[in-house]
């Protein structure tokens, strides 16, 4: 099994910045693509950014240009920098990967103020 850890959501104004952290522990050996999610109250679910074991990356229409996932293999830790914020970013935000399962974080609120 594999278990994440999220950190860096908060509030911030719009334009403003953050960086969220996720680190995962136990079967590491399992994971293929990590990425972020994000759900809005009353919505879905959606992909917001992925990132595979080689480096490519994948993101949602909204955020391409102002967000950027990152990886850290040794680590076992992937990032989502999140730059020229908007209050529709707001959302809870959820850390993923994908090995012999889908794992998920517990999420981390971000808002941002207009």
């Amino acid at each position: 099994q594999v278990q994440l850890v999220e950190s860096g959501g908060g509030l911030v104004q719009a334009g403003g910045s953050l960086r969220l952290s996720c680190a995962a522990s136990g079967t590491t050996f399992e994971i293929n693509a990590m990425g972020w999610y994000l759900q809005a109250p009353g919505k879905q679910r959606v992909l917001v950014a992925s990132i595979t074991k080689g480096g490519s990356t994948n993101y949602a229409d909204s955020v391409k240009g102002r967000f950027t996932i990152s990886r850290d293999s040794a680590k076992n830790t992937v990032y989502l920098q999140m730059n020229s914020l908007k209050p529709e970013d707001t959302a809870v935000y959820y850390c993923w990967v994908s090995g012999r399962f889908d794992y998920w974080g517990r999420g981390t609120q971000v808002t941002v103020s207009s």
